[in-house]
């Protein structure tokens, strides 16, 4: 799957730094997309760990594979606070949230998200519910239904996961707030777009909904299930003691679901690949109809991982360099960007058998994805002390059993639309991915 071992970091503090060019790369990220970073590093001699470059007026340096991951994850010399741009933190993370926290404030935030999602237990919690919801959605496709993948997993994922986390609302509210989480996650990516602009509006119906349910819970007008994520924010404490106001304890709360909707994305690049590739639909649904379930086997979920792997999402994340660093011979000094790309360290060559390959195949027999330091579709580094995110497992759950419903032989998907526009971020196939049923079903000849 992967190819040789990681080179010992080389991290030193020094006194001046590689100036890179005097243009300023951050246009680039918006004329070009998820290619920005292939573009930086053709600048680079070829397999470079790191490259230098400006962003937003500062020296800065983009890094890659697991070298990069190892510094960009070193408490010791890349902070987070601050790093975001205004336009994604305010918008897709939400003001005071996790995301922009470092040192002991976002390890003991950090872990109420651990408690709520990581462990086992509570992807046990979620695949009944799953289940339930996607068997919804393949029978109203059988029946003639018209939505896509793309929407009928914001449905689906987003039903099931307000459920888990204890929230209220029928099940049509609650579809309605999950399509404004997604728009937010559609939007936050293009501030040139009327989509920004929706996601914002978005973005404070959904800050002051999710307020109102914390001060519900906290004034006893709303009951909430022991270790649901409604109860462990209601009540959070921060390490001093003090309860977290009930603002930013809403954006936490949204942060534990919003993750979940946003897997929609992937379940349209799911219906692309899987068109593209009749032999796996045809070996998934195998798989499926073996073990005469819609819980996704091994193969649905070997499927799942290599759609992270390849699937752009968000292409880089930034830091701050709060000592002077060195990687692969790039040299920047404190105060710099240190930006990781995601997209190049799980397609990296020094690591992944001909990366620009879809294969699910790499993935069979992994069990241990997180020991993987080039795979980072969720972030990198460990789970309880670093930044990346405790609902990967709830994810993955969410992906294969999209995949699992997606490969059913009474359906097929179309065609049309499954171009990608790369520009864009965030992206999808432009249909979402059109699923119909496999065969014309009788109707009614009025309608």
């Amino acid at each position: 799957m992967h190819q040789g071992r990681p080179q010992a970091l080389n991290r030193v503090r020094v006194t001046a730094d590689r100036r890179p060019r005097l243009l300023d790369d951050a246009p680039a990220l918006l004329t070009k997309g998820y290619d920005f970073g292939a573009r930086i590093w053709r600048r680079a001699r070829p397999g470079a760990r790191a490259a230098p470059m400006r962003l937003m007026f500062r020296d800065a340096m983009l890094v890659r594979g697991a070298e990069g991951v190892g510094l960009f994850y070193d408490a010791d010399a890349i902070a987070r606070h601050g790093a975001m741009p205004a336009i994604v933190q305010e918008t897709l993370f939400g003001h005071e949230s996790v995301h922009s926290l470092d040192g002991p404030e976002h390890r003991h935030r950090k872990a109420a998200f651990v408690d709520i999602a990581y462990e086992d237990a509570h992807v046990e919690r979620l695949r009944p519910l799953l289940d339930e919801e996607w068997r919804a959605e393949l029978a109203a496709w059988v029946d003639g239904g018209r939505r896509s993948a793309y929407d009928a997993a914001v449905g689906a994922f987003g039903r099931s996961v307000m459920r888990w986390a204890g929230l209220p609302g029928t099940p049509s509210a609650q579809t309605r707030w999950a399509a404004r989480l997604a728009r937010i996650v559609d939007g936050f990516g293009s501030p040139y777009s009327p989509a920004y602009v929706v996601a914002l509006v978005d973005r404070r119906w959904s800050d002051a909904h999710a307020e109102r349910l914390i001060q519900a819970a906290r004034d006893g007008r709303l009951a909430t299930a022991p270790g649901s994520a409604l109860e462990t924010w209601s009540q959070h404490r921060d390490e001093y003691g003090r309860l977290l106001d009930a603002r930013p304890a809403g954006v936490e709360l949204q942060n534990t679901i919003r993750p979940m909707i946003a897997v929609a994305r992937f379940v349209a690049f799911a219906a692309k690949e899987l068109h593209d590739r009749p032999e796996w639909r045809t070996r998934i649904a195998t798989e499926s109809a073996e073990r005469q379930t819609l819980a996704p086997g091994p193969l649905a979920v070997a499927f799942a991982q290599e759609i992270r792997r390849t699937a752009p999402f968000v292409p880089i994340l930034p830091g701050w360099a709060i000592t002077d660093v060195e990687l692969d011979g790039v040299r920047l000094r404190a105060g710099g960007r240190v930006v990781l790309d995601i997209l190049g360290t799980d397609t990296d060559e020094s690591w992944w058998q001909h990366p620009d390959r879809f294969d699910p195949g790499r993935f069979a027999g992994v069990e241990d994805y997180e020991a993987l330091p080039a795979f980072i579709p969720h972030g990198g580094a460990d789970v309880r002390t670093g930044h990346r995110c405790p609902g990967e497992k709830l994810a993955i759950a969410g992906l294969a059993a999209a995949i699992t419903v997606l490969s059913d032989p009474r359906l097929r998907i179309s065609d049309a639309g499954l171009g990608v526009n790369r520009r864009r971020l965030p992206t999808k196939p432009r249909s979402g991915g059109r699923v119909r049923a496999s065969a014309a079903q009788p109707r009614c000849p009025l309608h």
